[in-house]
């Protein structure tokens, strides 16, 4: 069972742990450079709303937020990440999920939108596997100047959900 709570200053050195390599952080942070730095971590987190941590077995488990909140509009969420040792247990669905309920119940927001880069297969199978759908395709370039596609999907309130989502 998982529980989450708002980020907090203690938690920023354990959640750089997280990405594995420089192609990780790339899908959940791609403007910082590896290794993921607390003081990165902080500075987008200050940007951003609603930072919050999944806590399983006493231990942060998974970190996201709010890119942008769009009152009784939309939702963007980001930074999506699971601690190694905790991925394919349901951290990240729950963190999602967690997510969803905020935007629609809290910001009653008519939509929930999500990005995937193209080469994440992991990410693109768990995001419509909560029913997030393909609305948008934008080309970005990766660190080393390569291209790659970055897929916007949303989830619409009137589409497959049922508060709460979690």
């Amino acid at each position: 069972m998982y529980i989450h709570r708002p980020l907090e200053d203690k938690d920023l050195e354990h959640i750089c742990t997280f990405p594995q390599t420089e192609e990780e952080l790339f899908y959940m942070f791609p403007r910082a450079y590896y290794p993921l730095m607390p003081e990165q971590l902080l500075e987008v987190a200050r940007s951003r709303h609603d930072s919050t941590v999944v806590i399983a077995d006493g231990c942060v488990a998974g970190y996201g937020n709010f890119i942008e909140v769009k009152q009784g509009d939309y939702c963007s969420i980001g930074n999506i990440i699971t601690e190694p040792s905790a991925r394919k247990k349901g951290v990240a669905s729950y963190l999602i999920r967690v997510f969803v309920d905020m935007a629609f119940q809290r910001y009653s927001a008519n939509y929930v939108r999500i990005s995937c880069f193209n080469n994440n297969t992991p990410g693109l199978l768990l995001y419509h596997k909560l029913h997030f759908r393909p609305a948008e395709l934008e080309e970005r370039r990766t660190l080393d100047g390569g291209r790659v596609a970055l897929i916007h999907m949303h989830l619409c309130r009137r589409d497959n959900y049922k508060a709460p989502y979690i």
